[in-house]
């Protein structure tokens, strides 16, 4: 019957090390720059370009200058409508 090998090559590897919850050492195989895919992954960091800080919907910079444009439009208007007498 054929032996099984002891040490995988994932056994092998070397260890995450950084600090659980519990706050004993992780022990997954740690990736090439040193930290497993759940502390620190391929790119640690935030990612190139900071996409995740562009911002959308009622409080991105352009809707404000729309709303801005909007609001003088219409002070502008009720300014003629009294001039005018209406």
């Amino acid at each position: 019957m054929a032996e099984k090998p002891s040490i995988y090559a994932m056994h092998a590897a070397p260890r995450c090390g950084a600090k659980t919850r519990r706050g004993t050492p992780c022990q997954s195989p740690a990736m090439a720059n040193g930290r497993c895919r759940m502390h620190g992954g391929k790119l640690p960091g935030a990612p190139c370009g900071n996409r995740y800080a562009w911002k959308h919907g009622y409080y991105s910079a352009a809707e404000k200058r729309k709303r801005k444009e909007a609001h003088a439009l219409i002070r502008e208007m009720r300014s003629l409508m009294r001039e005018l007498g209406a």
